[in-house]
């Protein structure tokens, strides 16, 4: 069992919190809102009124935030985790933020002697409440296998990528191939419905060819029902997508379908949509098709 500090629970933090209290762990946290949660508190976990009081004694720190400046604050502010932190403290960010983020905590935690991961997931809710997300981890491949039975308990791949900030490059791969196949199940799935096929079969026979993919088997039926509840929001998918442009730029790459599935998500976004489940790309779809008006929040 290991004492550890777990900051950001939110669509996806929070069942990961449960599978590692499920698992035996001891965690800790101070909600940024303030007050409990009341299914963790159930579960065991203990909540604090600073980030500073539940970072002390913690042995491990985890922190699944929305962007690099929360990640910045909670990880270098003046009661943050480096300045709470105790003796012998191990840190795996687990939030998607940009690559420079990710290396400068490994420099400040090695100053600091403080051995830190960028360990972001991939696999959206449905994954995080099985425990079967995807982890690439950027860093010294020694301090991952200090905590890998802790990331086991929320993943089923692990996979070390390289040094510090490699997760998080990888992980914006990630993000460009998962937005570009919504981007192209919407069209397919548009296509289908203009032309009277049967749906359900259809589907069917996509999955088990080489157009299947998990986009398809998991939200396709969801987006042709137009439920578009959050399971990873459309704000946090285009952001995701810029750390990807800016990352792209930096290494001189061209990457001309991420560009367009970066502009049909800001799209969305501008047309008030950014509350809703990524997979809602299929509404900017119809609308460019005439077959509804642009979305709206």
């Amino acid at each position: 069992m290991a004492n550890i500090v777990f900051i950001g629970l939110g669509i996806m933090g929070k069942p990961m919190a449960l599978n590692l209290l499920q698992g035996g762990h001891r965690l800790r946290t101070s909600l940024r809102r303030g007050g409990t949660d009341d299914d963790l508190a159930a579960a065991g976990m203990e909540f604090f009124p600073s980030i500073a009081e539940a970072v002390s004694g913690a042995e491990v720190a985890i922190t699944m935030l929305p962007d690099s400046p929360d990640v910045r604050e909670v990880a270098l502010g003046a009661e943050g985790i480096f300045a709470s932190a105790s003796a012998g403290l191990r840190y795996l960010d687990m939030s998607t933020v940009d690559p420079a983020t990710a290396r400068l905590l490994a420099r400040e935690g090695e100053e600091r002697q403080i051995p830190v991961l960028d360990a972001p997931v991939s696999g959206g809710e449905a994954a995080a409440v099985e425990g079967k997300l995807s982890v690439m981890v950027g860093g010294d491949a020694r301090d991952l296998q200090s905590v890998l039975s802790i990331l086991e308990l929320m993943a089923a791949t692990v996979r070390h990528v390289g040094a510090a900030g490699a997760g998080q490059t990888v992980k914006a791969a990630n993000q460009l191939i998962v937005a570009g196949t919504i981007e192209l199940v919407a069209e397919a799935l548009v296509f289908l419905e203009s032309t009277g096929v049967l749906l359900e079969p259809a589907l069917e026979v996509l999955e088990g060819g080489l157009a299947g993919s998990a986009v398809l088997a998991r939200r396709g039926r969801s987006m042709l029902a137009r439920n578009f509840k959050p399971g990873f929001r459309v704000d946090l998918h285009h952001k995701d997508l810029g750390i990807l442009q800016e990352a792209a730029r930096d290494a001189g790459v061209v990457l001309p379908m991420g560009a367009l599935a970066t502009q049909l998500m800001a799209a969305l976004r501008a047309n008030g949509g950014g509350a809703k489940d990524h997979t809602a790309l299929l509404t900017i779809v119809e609308a460019l098709s005439g077959r509804s008006p642009f979305p709206t929040a």
